[in-house]
């Protein structure tokens, strides 16, 4: 039996996330860690997850019984648009693109996204990252300590997003989703500060780029 073969997760389910990265334009990493935060948030929290007969509903409920993966892909030219008709939730920010897709079997993604692809996106940060939202929004931190690309970035944020909508405060929770489900990646203070302020942390697996029990983000609401 392999070491990480984890009975609960058989076969693997995951999150597929999908971000345009147009070659002449493309977004900055900040951006599309925070846009990639934000969908998968509205996608869990969007009728077709929690009604009860929701069509997204036992996808969702079935995933989040194994481990939260989440796979970022990058589309461009034709390929994002053929992704944009299939359902799921985009998410535009700060001149990034994410759309989130209902959760599955690894192994039976729709064509349109198999295509796409997976290693690779690793975009630059902008020079003048946006100012925080107004409160309530999710203030994310990504360890610094920690060389991950920006596919990996995006999901990294996507898992601590979704912690946070699962084990926040209910009342901040509340707040934070009405208000759209904002999220700014903290750049400027120092990681132990931000570990203090976290209300999760997100250990990562150890399927790619950082060794397993690594914490790659945290993330707490700013009220």
């Amino acid at each position: 039996m392999r070491p990480d073969y984890d009975p609960l997760d058989d076969p693997p389910w995951a999150m597929q996330l999908v971000v345009r990265a147009e070659k002449a334009d493309p977004p900055a990493h900040g951006a599309v860690c925070e846009a990639a935060a934000t969908a998968v948030v509205r996608l869990l929290t969007d009728p077709r997850a929690t009604e009860p007969d929701g069509e997204w509903r036992q996808a969702v409920h079935e995933w989040e019984s194994r481990r939260i993966r989440k796979v970022t892909r990058r589309a461009r030219g034709v390929r994002w648009p053929e992704a944009q008709a299939l359902p799921g939730v985009t998410v535009e920010h700060a001149g990034a693109q994410v759309r989130a897709f209902p959760p599955g079997p690894v192994a039976d993604v729709p064509p349109q996204l198999a295509k796409l692809q997976v290693a690779g996106l690793d975009l630059a940060d902008a020079e003048d990252p946006p100012a925080p939202p107004a409160p309530p929004y999710a203030a994310l931190a990504l360890n610094p300590d920690v060389t991950m690309t920006t596919g990996k970035a995006a999901a990294q944020s996507g898992h601590a997003a979704q912690l946070l909508l699962r084990q926040g405060r209910r009342k901040d929770v509340a707040a934070w989703v009405e208000a759209g489900a904002p999220v700014h990646l903290v750049r400027d203070v120092a990681w132990a500060r931000c570990v203090k302020e976290a209300d999760v942390a997100v250990r990562d697996g150890g399927f790619t780029e950082v060794p397993p029990g690594t914490m790659t983000a945290i993330a707490w609401i700013v009220r």
